[in-house]
């Protein structure tokens, strides 16, 4: 089957700016890499055409992802990431903040972040205590958040924050005084990409830059999307993790032939087949559940109604599991040589594991599906 036109633009940049290319370091942020792959114009894809973006669907984000996973996965997770705070802004800002801002990124092929994790409340979001108050016809917001990934270059941060009632999520301007990058993370995988411990000091910021409704659901919402790209990644791990085997069985020579005429290696292989081929068409199924509410005229309030998607859920929980079975089962099959930093599967290994990590690991994800699907209606708390 032919590849849209925007997947092998994709797969171009992918052979051109990452193959080969050594993105396993923790140097400064290879953001001239980001600039490249700006001028494919696919830049923040998912991003409305109202304010300039091409307005992609989530499965047509799905295959771009999967291809720049595929890729390096640290790259896929730093120009995937927006899509969390953009959908956000997309579906709960004003108007004038959505031009101003979600504009302003597109037009200058930029970034952003969210603020949501502290050291103290862990997964458990309700207990933030990063706060907003209002004065005037400001808000002052004060805090400090763990993990930010893309936060120290992002053009804004959407800040979860308590109120005196409640939660709010905020849209912060990178540029505003009293944000200070603590730190960046020294992450196992994902290296190319760049996550921070951020600190908000007395952050003013108009008061109509709060997102309209109660902050820890619009952040639920904005889960559904990125969650099903981080899922993405482990299908692009995956897939890159067979082709290398295949690549290193037709050199091998086990008792005379090719390792590709070992039916242990083969029946291995197959295996991975089965699995990257269910990931696919997991990620695929949960993007079309994703747009099928994105395209309503009312997807605000439908998304807001839904709250957390089991299809995002399930399928983080699946597609990490199974990208981190291949992985772990291809460094085997490399022998020595698969617990050595001369293959690649090593790093292929340490990138897939964060998609059972980050935005909520596993037992999280399955508690989750537990209390919000599993549970009859009639006795959640």
């Amino acid at each position: 089957m032919k590849q849209p036109e925007y997947v092998r633009t994709v797969q171009s940049f992918v052979r051109r700016e990452l193959i080969g290319t050594s993105l396993d370091s923790l140097a400064d942020m290879p953001l001239p890499v980001y600039s490249r792959f700006a001028e494919t114009g696919l830049a923040n894809w998912w991003a409305p055409k109202e304010q300039g973006g091409l307005g992609l669907g989530l499965e047509e984000g799905v295959r771009i992802v999967s291809e720049l996973a595929y890729g390096d996965a640290g790259v896929a997770f730093t120009l995937l990431i927006p899509v969390l705070a953009g959908s956000m802004v997309a579906l709960y800002g004003d108007d004038a903040v959505k031009d101003r801002y979600l504009g302003g990124m597109v037009a200058s092929n930029g970034t952003c972040a969210t603020l949501g994790s502290e050291h103290e409340s862990g997964s458990e979001l309700t207990r933030v205590t990063t706060t907003v108050r209002r004065d005037g016809d400001e808000l002052v917001l004060n805090g400090r958040k763990a993990f930010s990934t893309n936060s120290d270059f992002a053009r804004f941060l959407i800040v979860l924050a308590r109120t005196e009632t409640g939660y709010q999520s905020v849209l912060v301007p990178r540029d505003t005084p009293g944000i200070r990058v603590d730190k960046r993370w020294d992450v196992m995988g994902l290296r190319s990409s760049g996550t921070y411990e951020v600190t908000l000091t007395d952050c003013r910021v108009p008061a109509v830059n709060a997102l309209r409704g109660n902050g820890l659901r619009l952040l639920e919402v904005g889960l559904n999307a990125s969650r099903i790209l981080i899922a993405t990644t482990a299908l692009g791990v995956a897939r890159r993790v067979r082709d290398l085997c295949m690549d290193y069985a037709k050199t091998k020579i086990v008792k005379g032939v090719p390792l590709t005429a070992n039916g242990v290696f083969a029946s291995r292989l197959g295996q991975f087949e089965m699995q990257i081929e269910v990931m696919t068409n997991q990620c695929l199924a949960a993007a079309r559940e994703y747009d099928s509410i994105a395209s309503r005229p009312d997807a605000a309030e439908e998304f807001l109604r839904a709250g957390t998607l089991k299809c995002a859920l399930t399928t983080k929980m699946f597609c990490g599991q199974a990208g981190w079975r291949i992985a772990s089962e291809a460094s085997e099959m490399f022998g020595g040589l698969g617990y050595t930093h001369e293959s690649p599967i090593g790093k292929l290994l340490r990138d897939v594991r964060y998609v059972s990590i980050v935005e909520g690991g596993d037992d999280v994800m399955r508690d989750l599906v537990y209390n919000r699907f599993v549970v009859p209606v009639s006795k959640r708390a």
